[in-house]
């Protein structure tokens, strides 16, 4: 295989060689800027004579492009963890033998290199994102290198030339990238798009390219609950994050793999929404994909054929950059946790703890996602549900519409748009389909609220000892009652009954423990099943029969909003649900709610925002009807599947000797009701 001519024609087009030569001049300046503020910090340094630090620049730059096409080899190979490590080491290695080769030898001594070379890394990290004024332009490069690889390694595959500088061009077959980000409720993004704080959906939406629409998620809104919806339309098998199962005496704990693996066993039929080639990054549940990166139910880091892991780690604008911008967002959060002290804002929690290391966590995995996401439209897989969870973990703990929450939200506005300036260099037209999972409620905790936790309640009222299950796998079987929690929705499970128990059991058992439930301030309702009237909700001043929704006394449902009965009597039907189910209070005025954990902004019962989450299509697309729940959901973009070719025909079950017509078997969408 030659190369083409008209290749080498491209390679001196004067745009391309102007841009190359922009970038060259960049890196030698940043490279001089460095060494020189490293020289002038190291001990022992007797000058930094300017004449030696240009040298030394043309040496740093000499051993990276002989080291570090090595490095990344040895990356690759590796994969997983090593990978991970071995970026780090990677970025450190080309400056420690820059400066073991420097003629001038204004630096000796291994520490003192390995020193040296590891304030150089970070200066560098951080010199390249001043300069970059804090936007991706930089990474957006990385990446686009990283997908011009992946193509012309394809066409090699494919017959291509060995070597070509042809830049590939952009694909024609449509494609579908779906975006998940993870907490953002349809309100809180409306209002974020009107501010002008979200650019990128702000433009889609002005254009018209694109429109928004809320989905109602129901219960339980919780991420679990809604991926195994939208990825496998199976919602009921998971009846809130964290469940108790009395058929094996386990906790579950959705965002645990070993769970998770076992959840996926029930909820995937074969039939998942990417089950045609898709790849499912950084979610719960695989949807049946073919490549599973990041996601929780194959609980493994990318191995070597995932170049998209491999590059991030490698690049110095990957994750060295993140690594110490990461160290940076948690003097951040330590600052903005001591401003609302100071202003005494309320309601807050605690920001300590593991949540420091969330941060930073949630930012070097959304890079890390965008990366693999990068990768696999290079490789034109047809498609790919990505989850991006920035948002969600900082408005658990700052509160959904708090200032810090909504610069989370912008910078994965800003990743959407880094998406759309990838996708001139992806193997397929792909279109983007933009969602969040749940909302988020904020508001108080239960025990700030009323001074005890809601097991403390339980154990008042039960006088029995009881179990407050968070996170052990398996529950002690001397304990006779189990509270279960999930944001402000409770179940609990009477452990010493082999089966659910109805409301005559539990009174027998514990007679004061519904009664006094719904008394109690800070519940909103209790659903318990009765053998005559089926699921009833228990409110402090009536009841509502959910099947039919007759009502005695005062409806208890009334502040949860209008389809709240629907929600709970779907609920009624999950896999393993509680004994008793246990919404807390909604503030009438505020909307807050007050979550049995310890979290300002939470999700999981009802009440506020948590169920209003929001969907983001292209405008011309069809809707088919009201997008009640997850599944509804999944069906709706199993229809745009079909509609982009993207997903085969399924046969609609035929009766015995009825005749099969050819149309019978061409996937259809419906019209939309939506308008």
């Amino acid at each position: 295989m030659a190369l083409s001519p008209p290749s080498a024609r491209s390679l001196f087009a004067w745009r391309r060689v102007l841009n190359r030569m922009r970038a060259v001049l960049r890196s030698a300046l940043t490279t001089f800027v460095v060494l020189t503020f490293t020289l002038w910090l190291m001990p022992g340094v007797a000058s930094t004579d300017i004449v030696d630090v240009l040298g030394l620049v043309v040496l740093v730059a000499a051993v990276g492009a002989v080291l570090r096409p090595l490095l990344l080899l040895g990356i690759t190979a590796l994969g997983g963890w090593g990978a991970m490590l071995f970026g780090v080491v990677a970025q450190v290695v080309v400056m420690v033998v820059a400066l073991e080769l420097d003629p001038a030898g204004q630096i000796s001594g291994l520490p003192t290199l390995v020193a040296a070379a590891i304030l150089a890394v970070v200066v560098a990290a951080l010199l390249d994102w001043m300069a970059d004024a804090g936007s991706d332009d930089t990474f957006v490069r990385e990446a686009r290198r990283l997908m011009r690889g992946v193509r012309r390694r394809a066409a090699r595959r494919a017959g291509g030339p060995l070597l070509t500088f042809r830049r590939p061009q952009p694909g024609t077959e449509p494609g579908l990238l779906m975006v998940q980000l993870d907490g953002v409720a349809e309100p809180v993004l409306r209002w974020a798009v009107r501010a002008g704080n979200l650019p990128t959906l702000g433009h889609w939406l002005r254009t018209g390219s694109h429109t928004v629409r809320p989905w109602h998620t129901g219960l339980p809104s919780t991420t679990p609950a809604s991926q195994a919806g939208i990825l496998h339309g199976a919602t009921r098998q998971v009846p809130g994050f964290r469940w108790y199962e009395k058929d094996t005496g386990k906790l579950m704990v959705s965002n645990r793999p070993r769970d998770a693996a076992i959840i996926e066993t029930r909820i995937s039929d074969g039939n998942g929404l990417l089950r045609d080639g898709g790849v499912s990054i950084s979610n719960a549940f695989s949807g049946d994909a073919v490549t599973n990166l990041l996601t929780v139910s194959h609980a493994a880091l990318p191995g070597r054929s995932a170049r998209g892991w491999a590059a991030f780690m490698a690049s110095p604008y990957g994750f060295t950059r993140a690594l110490v911008l990461g160290v940076a967002e948690v003097f951040t959060e330590l600052h903005q946790a001591r401003l609302q002290r100071r202003r005494n804002l309320q309601p807050r929690v605690s920001r300590s703890g593991a949540f420091l290391a969330l941060r930073p966590a949630s930012m070097l995995l959304r890079d890390v996602n965008v990366s693999l996401v990068a990768e696999q439209m290079a490789r034109g897989v047809p498609a790919i549900y990505c989850d991006l969870v920035d948002y969600d973990e900082v408005a658990h703990h700052a509160g959904p519409a708090r200032p810090e929450s909504m610069r989370q939200l912008e910078s994965l506005d800003r990743m959407l748009g880094v998406l759309e300036r990838l996708a001139p260099e992806a193997a397929r037209q792909y279109h983007l389909v933009v969602l969040s999972d749940h909302g988020q409620s904020q508001g108080a905790t239960f025990r700030q609220r009323y001074g005890e936790t809601l097991d403390e309640v339980v154990d008042r009222l039960a006088a029995a000892p009881v179990f407050a299950a968070e996170s052990e796998n398996t529950v002690p079987s001397s304990a006779p009652l189990l509270v279960v929690s999930s944001g402000n929705l409770s179940m609990i499970y009477l452990n010493r009954f082999p089966r659910r128990v109805n409301r005559a059991g539990i009174e027998h058992a514990y007679p004061r423990l519904i009664s006094g439930l719904a008394a109690h301030p800070g519940v909103g309702l209790v659903v318990v099943q009765d053998d005559d009237e089926g699921a009833v909700a228990h409110g402090s001043g009536g009841t509502n029969r959910l099947r039919d929704g007759h009502v005695e006394g005062v409806d208890p449902l009334l502040a949860y909003g209008p389809r709240a009965r629907h929600d709970l009597l779907r609920h009624q039907g999950a896999a393993h649900i509680g004994d008793l189910v246990v919404i807390s209070a909604v503030d009438p005025v505020t909307s807050e709610v007050s979550a049995f954990e310890e979290l300002v902004g939470s999700h999981g019962g009802l009440g506020g925002w948590q169920t209003e989450a929001v969907l983001v299509h292209p405008s011309s697309w069809p809707v088919s009807g009201e997008l009640d729940g997850p599944d509804a959901v999944h069906r709706q973009l199993l229809d745009w599947l079909s509609m982009l070719g993207l997903r085969r025909a399924e046969p609609a079950p035929i009766e015995a000797g009825e005749p099969v017509r050819a149309e019978d078997l061409e996937p259809r969408l419906s019209r939309s009701h939506d308008g």
